[in-house]
């Protein structure tokens, strides 16, 4: 969830997706199936925003020390 066209962030288990915070909808979306115990990540999409404000000011900190390098 750090550039400006990738608005998600996901905790998976097992090469799984468990969670993910969408960040264009606002919320924290369940990825399981229904037949999975249910459970929920309090707070998680709070520190998820978090992180992608800290993500991108050391994205754009990096871009100015390296003189906006290729990808």
């Amino acid at each position: 969830g750090c550039s400006d066209s990738d608005g998600v962030d996901m905790y998976g288990l097992d090469g799984e997706e468990m969670w993910y915070a969408d960040f264009n909808k606002g919320e924290g979306v369940v990825a399981l199936p229904p037949f999975a115990d249910p459970f929920t990540f309090p707070g998680a999409y709070e520190q998820a925003v978090g992180n992608q404000g800290v993500c991108k000011a050391n994205l754009a900190v990096n871009i100015k020390a390296y003189k906006n390098p290729e990808e």
